[in-house]
């Protein structure tokens, strides 16, 4: 199989647009690997700079620990499975599975009997004498798949081949990819937009903003414990709890982290601690996902906070309550929705370099910043021009389906501490040995 290295990894198209910055990515001999992002992120770029279709502006691809660059991509050994299928429409699907091999010569009774193999393999094995027009979507989509397998490539590349398909027939499809490809042990990146994609194939997942690679781990890792606060919001349904809080340390006690009117107390026994400390008098972002909350009573003690319900969400299996506690909320942009200000603010994406501003006390306005000057460097990537846009923070907690109350009810929520995930102002992770 295929090892895939990117080193700082650089792609500027002729217009100036900038798709990839500094790139550095390592995928293991068999790992399926999930590129993860926003429509625009650099993600599919990077796949076609492994595919051989794009060349790199700067930096280098590392096929099996050889350089690739000039290498075309007939001689990568790479099979690659597009979004929009890209079958031959007057060929019949067993034309079309076998047509690489007819390509490279393989005579015609053993090419019969990979396309059988690979066919039945996929379910598609009473088809192979229709056409393209005659197939469902599913069927399509396994057609492709089956003309990138029946090469035995090392490296297969995805580029997100599951987003024309409805939602049912994607959550089938997802299984039987992650599923044929780790059976076979072919070494795979997979390009999607969708977290549920993500979290469920990969055996790694790589999320992009930008052209900047954010974070890289297994989806316990980047979901669980995720490097940036970009990573933490874009991940997760419902999204995570984002809230401004102001810190001040009582010396080997607990230190306060003050949201809005309101305070929950982190021990000084818990490893954290120590880190937060260090912006003491500051304000730092505290995000806190649906799970760590739980309804309590009201006069329940400890680390609780008070708010009124804002609105539900019926989902069936549950009920989502967003509660409003007087505390500011941080949004941040490219999350793939318009967010909902507040009155007399505008609605949309909201660029996220400012919001993290506001966090540095900036005035809550639109405020000039320098130019970027590194090429990978976070800090530079953050601070582009924009708006602020901070609202009151409507906090999202799990709930049994249709519960008996409604907008305007009072409710207590308990916080697990130990749950909660801290960002500095410039978006980055605060803990010690995070990973």
């Amino acid at each position: 199989m295929t090892t895939v290295a990117l080193k700082d990894v650089t792609k500027v198209f002729p217009d100036g647009t900038l798709a990839v910055d500094n790139v550095n990515l390592d995928v293991n001999d068999g790992e399926f690997m999930v590129l993860l992002g926003p429509s625009g992120c650099g993600k599919s770029t990077v796949l076609r700079m492994v595919a051989g279709l794009e060349d790199p502006t700067s930096g280098a691809v590392l096929l099996d620990g050889a350089f690739a660059n000039d290498l075309p991509p007939r001689e990568r050994k790479i099979a690659m499975v597009f979004q929009d299928f890209a079958l031959y429409p007057h060929m019949t699907v067993n034309d079309n599975i076998g047509f690489p091999l007819r390509l490279a010569g393989v005579e015609a009774a053993s090419r019969g009997e990979r396309i059988q193999d690979v066919a039945s393999a996929l379910g598609i094995g009473e088809v192979l004498g229709r056409k393209p027009s005659q197939l469902s979507g599913g069927q399509r989509q396994r057609v492709a798949m089956g003309r990138a397998i029946v090469r035995r490539p090392g490296l297969f590349l995805m580029d997100e081949p599951l987003s024309n398909l409805d939602s049912g027939l994607r959550a089938e499809l997802r299984a039987e990819i992650s599923g044929l490809t780790r059976e076979l042990g072919v070494t795979t990146i997979y390009v999607t937009h969708d977290q549920a994609e993500a979290l469920t194939m990969a055996d790694r997942v790589a999320i992009m903003r930008r052209g900047v690679l954010q974070d890289v781990g297994t989806p316990t890792q980047v979901y669980g414990r995720p490097a940036t606060l970009y990573v933490a919001a874009f991940l997760g349904s419902p999204r995570m709890n984002l809230l401004e809080a102001s810190v001040y340390v009582h010396l080997d006690r607990y230190i306060t982290l003050t949201l809005g009117e309101q305070a929950l107390h982190l021990p000084w026994t818990d490893i954290r601690s120590r880190a937060v400390a260090h912006y003491h008098g500051e304000r730092i972002v505290v995000g806190m996902r649906a799970e760590a909350l739980t309804p309590v009573a009201p006069d329940t003690r400890g680390d609780v906070l008070q708010g009124r319900i804002r609105y539900l969400e019926h989902h069936g299996h549950e009920s989502l309550a967003f509660l409003d506690i007087g505390a500011t909320a941080i949004v941040l942009d490219e999350l793939g929705a318009p967010v909902d200000g507040g009155p007399g603010e505008q609605r949309g994406l909201r660029r996220f370099g400012q919001v993290i501003q506001r966090l540095a006390g900036r005035a809550a306005e639109s405020v000039p910043t320098p130019a970027p000057t590194g090429g990978g460097n976070r800090a530079s990537v953050l601070n582009d021009p924009g708006r602020h846009h901070r609202r009151s923070a409507e906090l999202a907690v799990r709930l049994a389906p249709y519960p008996a109350i409604s907008s305007g009810h009072p409710m207590s929520v308990a916080v697990r501490m130990d749950a909660l995930h801290f960002f500095d102002e410039r978006g980055d992770r605060i803990d010690i040995g995070w990973r």
